[in-house]
């Protein structure tokens, strides 16, 4: 999930991620210049989904139905933290 937080003096960002994005699907990212951009990156879903299914990873199937073609929303995901204390 991607963030830019100020905790007193200390700046904490996270880029986002590409393959277990939390709400839009797509590629999260960030630009570092004099400041930092979040950014998101549609891409091909469908192509994605397809070269993880054809990998040996177990829960292959079910990855490319849950986190690629149909991630978690935010506010699932929240609250999926809250439940285990992580929030």
């Amino acid at each position: 999930m991607q963030f830019d937080r100020t905790i007193g003096s200390v700046r904490i960002v996270n880029a986002g991620g590409i393959g277990m994005p939390f709400g839009e699907p797509g590629a999260d990212w960030l630009l570092l210049g004099p400041d930092i951009e979040l950014r998101h990156t549609r891409y091909d879903l469908e192509k994605a989904a397809t070269r993880v299914r054809a990998t040996k990873y177990p829960q292959a199937q079910e990855f490319a139905a849950r986190n690629v073609l149909q991630p978690p929303s935010e506010t699932e995901i929240l609250e999926m933290f809250a439940k285990v204390g992580l929030r």
